[in-house]
């Protein structure tokens, strides 16, 4: 080995050396950093994934046979029968992106975002809990941060509470913050909206809570008067009914679609539910023709559209196979094509202008807040009827205003005609089912469990289940937990779907 040679490799060994050593003081965990996995990013580029979730949540079919809206002709629907039995956690991984985004948010600074968490934390905790009962709620969501991988469950109304109090906290924040939401796909960066979306759904939170005006420590009367005195509220903004509502647009490209486009359940043994039909019927509604098709027998008898004689549906308390034989016969109407072969079919609304006030006029009749409930009631259905003008693309005719002006006049609808208090409160309640077609997933049928309004048709001895039963997973991984909450809810390990929680009356 030559001179040269030898000076080079003794500079290599000096370089290898001072490489060792400047490795050697670098902190571990910086060493172990993958680039190509960013543990840290803007909470803007979390929102968007954040809203398109939460708001899909409100599609599917499912409900629509516990509400009497569909029925099944090819097999049993549990739904339909009213005989499920367990529900799922799957929100929980929802909320695992929404905790991220808080803490991004935090992190960074941006307030408006940790706005935002709170209030998609207490949509998804109500959804759970209405689900369930008691839930894992103050100890859920810290595997990662504090190494709990078998949460507490807490008692429902401690749920309610923080629920409350998170919304009023998003609420408080969105009053002071300056700034535009980027990645907001619902409202273009607007916080006064999303102040306004925050305390109407406040609002159907307290109205959830009918039952407990008397439980100590929530106040629900006051509380709900206090939003509606100080605000903000959904509203309309240059005769735009609709200009408020949190709904999530859908757009005729791959990945942007509307959920039910092209799905092959509506081909085959789905039909609608023969007493919504008759709701619709009775009322002389015309949402009935956006909703449902005519039964074939209608059609080929070559009546109109609009003949409300040329619908009929399925009875949902019969067996699925002697409802088959009407559907097979041509006498029972289907779900309007446009459901599923419109990929821009309408937005699915989270919270609406038209939901808003007819809570509204709940309260109203409730005593809990002043004003004209008659006014509030008509407003909400007029709202409600401009979704479908605007959305129901070819039919806006059927449900233009004039056509919503003379509905709000009938003798089934006007809120003048009811008797007394209590058929007020069922009118209202019918409205908010009759416009939840597609829309809402089960608020309405939680607002049968609050109020009993409206009836649901079933088999003879079937009673309607308050609950869903805890998943096996929570039996597999968080025994001790979730068998401490079914004994302090129902007592003797009672994990059963006709098991009141604490927020039914």
């Amino acid at each position: 080995m030559n001179k040269i040679t030898r000076a080079f490799v003794k500079n290599i060994g000096k370089m290898v050396l001072l490489a060792m050593m400047f490795v050697a003081c670098e902190p571990l965990e910086e060493m172990n950093v993958d680039p190509n996995k960013p543990t840290e990013t803007n909470p803007r580029l979390l929102l968007t994934k954040v809203q398109w979730d939460a708001f899909r949540a409100q599609s599917g079919t499912g409900p629509l046979y516990a509400l009497k809206m569909l029925v099944q002709t090819d097999g049993e629907n549990a739904n339909q029968y009213y005989n499920w039995n367990r529900g799922s956690f799957g929100a929980y991984s929802a909320l695992r992106d929404i905790t991220k985004m808080a803490e991004e948010a935090e992190r960074t600074g941006d307030r408006a975002y940790v706005a935002l968490a709170k209030f998609f934390r207490s949509y998804y905790f109500f959804e759970l809990t209405l689900t369930f009962g008691d839930i894992p709620y103050t100890q859920a969501l810290q595997g990662e941060s504090n190494a709990v991988y078998a949460p507490a469950y807490d008692t429902q109304k401690t749920v309610f509470e923080g629920i409350l109090a998170e919304l009023a906290e998003a609420n408080d924040i969105l009053a002071e913050a300056n700034t535009l939401l980027e990645g907001d796909i619902i409202f273009g960066g607007s916080t006064l909206q999303w102040q306004k979306t925050i305390n109407a759904f406040r609002l159907k939170v307290l109205m959830t809570l009918s039952g407990k005006v008397d439980e100590p420590g929530l106040d629900v009367r006051a509380a709900f008067a206090d939003i509606v005195a100080t605000g903000p509220l959904m509203e309309v903004t240059g005769g735009n009914l609709l200009a408020d509502d949190a709904q999530l647009v859908f757009l005729d490209q791959e990945g942007n679609r509307y959920p039910e486009f092209n799905s092959s359940g509506y081909g085959s043994g789905m039909y609608i539910d023969s007493t919504f039909i008759r709701r619709l019927q009775d009322r002389e509604d015309p949402r009935l023709f956006v909703y449902c098709t005519q039964t074939r027998l209608g059609k080929e008898a070559g009546k109109t559209l609009d003949d409300f004689s040329s619908y009929e549906g399925g009875d949902p308390a019969k067996p699925y196979n002697e409802v088959n034989l009407k559907a097979v016969a041509g006498k029972t109407s289907k779900v309007l094509e446009r459901y599923h072969q419109d990929p821009t079919a309408e937005p699915l609304v989270l919270i609406s202008y038209a939901e808003q006030q007819l809570i509204l006029a709940e309260a109203v009749v409730r005593g809990w807040i002043g004003g004209d409930a008659g006014a509030y009631y008509n407003t909400g259905i007029q709202a409600s009827f401009k979704f479908y003008e605007t959305y129901a693309k070819g039919l806006g005719a059927f449900v233009s205003e004039d056509k919503a002006a003379a509905y709000v006049a009938h003798p089934l609808v006007a809120l003048s005609e009811a008797a007394d208090a209590e058929e007020k409160i069922a009118r209202i309640i019918e409205q908010k089912y009759l416009r939840s077609f597609q829309q809402g997933g089960w608020s309405a049928f939680y607002d049968h469990l609050r109020t009993g309004y409206p009836s649901f048709r079933r088999p003879a001895g079937v009673t309607v289940p308050y609950r869903w039963m805890y998943p096996q997973s929570e039996y597999n991984y968080n025994a001790g937990q979730v068998a401490e909450a079914i004994e302090r809810q129902f007592g003797g390990g009672n994990d059963d779907t006709r098991e009141k929680t604490w927020w039914l009356p």
